[in-house]
Parts: C-alpha cells; structure tokens; sequence
C-alpha cells in the first residue's frame, strides 16, 4: 500500500487561492434545466470545488435548501472556504454519492427536487500532483477520491498479475494496447516498485507504437483512466448512487449528470431508459447535451462532457 503520510510532504499542498476561479463544465445548461424557482432541496452529489453551488447561490434564483456531498475531503474543505458567504443555504456532507439515503437521511431530508452529478476527477484532484491522478505532473501514484480508501493505483500496479492489469486497462480504459502495457509494468515492477505518476507514464508511453504517440490525446489517458476507475470503483458506484437518486426525487424534480465517457454515459442511459420504461421518469434529454464551441476552447477538459437529464413522473 502506498504510504500517503510519507509521501504528501514531497508534494506541494492546495490553497483556496489556487482553485477559487475555477468555472464548473457545462454550468448553464444545468441551471436551465433544473427547475430551481420550484426546487425547495437540491443535492449535489459530487460538490468538489462548490462550482455549481457558487453559480446557483450568487443569482439569487434558488431559495431552498444546498446539500453538497463529496467523498474527497479536501474538495470539501475548500469548497467550504469558497462558499462560505453561503453558510446558511448550503450543508457540507462528507460522504460517497453511493451512501445517498445515509447521507441524506442523517440531514432529516426523505425527498429531494433536484440532484446534480458532475462525474469524473474534479479541477483540483487532476490539477494538483499530491493526487496522483495527472499523467503530466510527478506525483505518487495515488488516485483515490477518498483519502481513507485502503486501495490506491500503487497497490494495483505493484501487486495485481498481468492479466488482471490487462483487463482493468482494456474494460476500464477501451485501450487498445493493453496487453502490451501490463506486459511492460510487469516487467518494471520486477526491477524496482513503480511508484510515481511519471514513473508510469514513461512505462506505458513506451509500451505504444510510435505513431500513437502523435495523437492529440496523449497516450497515457486511456491507462489512467482505466487504474482510477478501478480503484474508486467508479461505474458501481455510479449505478447505486443514480438508483438512490431517482428513489428520492419528488415528482417533477430533476436530476441532471454529466458525464466524461462512454462508460458512464452508457450508465447514466441506461438508468435513465430503465426507469422511463418503469414509468418512473421522464427523459428531458433523449440525446445528451454537449458542451458549446467557445466552452471547449474555453476548458479543453470539457470536450467529451455529455449531460442526461431526466425528470421524475
């Protein structure tokens, strides 16, 4: 396991003032879908950096009640410093979205009129290396969302056998060269434990054809995608919080998700389809919403952001 004490004082630590102008994905088209002149509760299920929170509360359009949840306590931390002119309209819950009704339960809320979910790595854990999420910048090869999560990308790399790697790189990650790439992190580790983010990103850069490696992706994204999926159990995670979700909507409350890939937009479809067929929701996206040319040019990380909304009958 990796030692995360040790290893956060080589790093540098985050400050408010590093991600207070952070600008959420796609933040208008989820307050023109959400109903909120009618909205008396709305959670948002992943509040990382209070973007969404910051853009609804600043308008003076919403005068219910703010539940943010977040399992990542240090985004919690912050957002609690951004949002604090806030204080008396929002609640800071520090819980994983899959603990829904825990988290809302222990607030005494039984019903709810709107949920946000923004899924996928906030700004502030692929911004900062102490993370370990960024392929870009040196940092331990951490990736939890959640510090007080035993189960860390170090242990997967270190530990897991080659086809396991290979497995988690292909059904996580859609990458094409998993074979290779776990062959090669086999073959690393035997030599010394891989044990930072540039570490394995030289390992899996040299695994791949030259010509892939002047894609405009970069050609570590599908492998880092891959190990964090697996080690936040993000997709299962996903379907058990989108049930709970739709369970405590009132009629006519929305949910809104964004989502950054196929896998979980192929979720979120079909959670939202299952539930139409039920007679539970409405769709109010048949096709998903995608960001606008001048945000992508904006917040290059917004380009593969779709939004699925859904409204309970």
């Amino acid at each position: 396991m990796i030692k995360t004490e040790e290893n956060l004082k080589k790093w540098p630590r985050t400050s408010l003032s590093d991600v207070k102008d952070h600008v959420p994905v796609m933040w208008e088209e989820i307050l023109n879908n959400l109903n909120l002149q009618n909205t008396k509760i709305l959670v948002d299920a992943t509040l990382g950096l209070g973007g969404y929170a910051a853009k609804i509360l600043e308008r003076n359009i919403f005068n219910g009640k703010y539940i943010g949840i977040d399992k990542d306590e240090e985004s919690l931390k912050l957002s609690k410093q951004r949002l604090s002119v806030f204080q008396k309209d929002i609640e800071f819950i520090h819980q994983d979205f899959r603990n829904l009704d825990v988290a809302l339960k222990s607030s005494g809320i039984d019903r709810v009129d709107g949920f946000i979910f923004d899924l996928g790595v906030s700004m502030y854990q692929l911004t900062f290396s102490e993370r370990g999420f960024s392929f870009l910048k040196e940092g331990p090869l951490d990736m939890r969302m959640d510090r007080y999560s035993s189960l860390s990308a170090y242990d997967l790399v270190n530990n897991l056998s080659e086809k396991e790697l290979s497995y988690i790189l292909r059904e996580f990650g859609q990458e094409r060269f998993h074979k290779r790439i776990a062959q090669k992190i086999v073959m690393q580790r035997k030599l010394n434990p891989i044990s930072t983010t540039c570490q394995l990103t030289d390992i899996i850069t040299s695994s791949l054809p030259s010509y892939i490696k002047t894609k405009a992706i970069h050609p570590a994204t599908r492998s880092f995608q891959a190990l964090r999926i697996a080690v936040n159990n993000e997709l299962e995670v996903l379907k058990e919080g989108l049930d709970k979700a739709i369970g405590f909507l009132n009629a006519g409350g929305r949910i809104c998700v964004i989502s950054f890939h196929s896998l979980e937009d192929r979720i979120v479809k079909q959670c939202f389809v299952k539930a139409k067929n039920e007679g539970v929701l409405k769709l109010i996206t048949p096709k998903p919403l995608i960001c606008s040319e001048f945000e992508r040019k904006l917040n290059i990380h917004s380009r593969s952001a779709k939004l699925r909304v859904a409204e309970k009958i």
